[in-house]
């Protein structure tokens, strides 16, 4: 089995849709590379910081696979408006945790630059 979860603005919860914020794109980069390495059994295999891409990976759970974690951070240079999505996607398993991925990040993120 294996699935995927992208964020999306019709998702009910709001730890499943995008996140926008008031605050400069290079900025809510920086605190999401931060927020990977924080968070237990995340890592980070690639940036492109000019795309504001982060390609992670999340150990395997409970009978479900790896995922990778792509986190887009977007938003026009020098205006305070940012935009942060996330796709997750599981290979293998018997059990997708997309969406908990999604929220795994998301949920604490939020707090932090909210």
């Amino acid at each position: 089995m294996g699935g995927s979860f992208e964020t999306s603005d019709r998702e009910s919860i709001q730890h499943l849709r995008p996140l926008r914020v008031p605050s400069l794109k290079q900025g809510i980069y920086s605190r999401a590379k931060e927020m990977v390495a924080d968070l237990d059994g995340w890592s980070l295999v690639s940036e492109d910081e000019a795309t504001g891409t982060l390609r992670c990976e999340r150990k395997s759970r409970l009978l479900g696979g790896k995922a990778r974690i792509t986190i887009t951070v977007e938003g026009p240079e020098g205006i305070p408006s940012t935009t942060v999505s996330i796709r997750s996607e599981t290979d293998g398993g018997l059990l997708s945790h997309d969406k908990v991925n999604v929220a795994e990040f998301m949920k604490p993120f939020h707090r932090r630059v909210c």
